[in-house]
């Protein structure tokens, strides 16, 4: 999984639609190749809940866990077959510019279902 970090509050309207049709360039690449499972922006962080269950209730607050500089902005699913591959199609991912890529391995549970 390639998680997409940036700063939400430099991502303006001009920037997104630049970022998601270079995406989708990107994505039509990894497509051919064989190594594309999904991809999505998310919706800005005054839209996310975060819920904790503690003692048995349930507390939901507004907003993402943690304060941060960078906030997560979407993420890419790809399959390949190391983490070297993955780590060459975080780095043409229009947000590496400015911006984090994380990697990281998804674990596979046993008796879950991928669809």
């Amino acid at each position: 999984m390639l998680l997409v970090y940036g700063t939400e509050r430099e991502w303006d309207e001009p920037y997104r639609e630049a970022c998601y049709a270079e995406s989708g360039k990107l994505v039509e690449d990894i497509k051919a190749k064989g190594q594309f499972v999904a991809t999505s922006p998310l919706q800005p962080t005054p839209t996310a809940a975060s819920v904790r269950v503690r003692d048995g209730k349930r507390l939901v607050t507004d907003g993402p866990f943690a304060e941060t500089r960078e906030q997560l902005g979407g993420y890419y699913i790809v399959d390949v077959d190391s983490r070297d591959e993955a780590i060459e199609i975080a780095a043409r991912i229009p947000g590496a510019r400015n911006g984090t890529i994380e990697v990281r391995e998804v674990i596979e549970l046993a008796g879950v279902s991928k669809n």
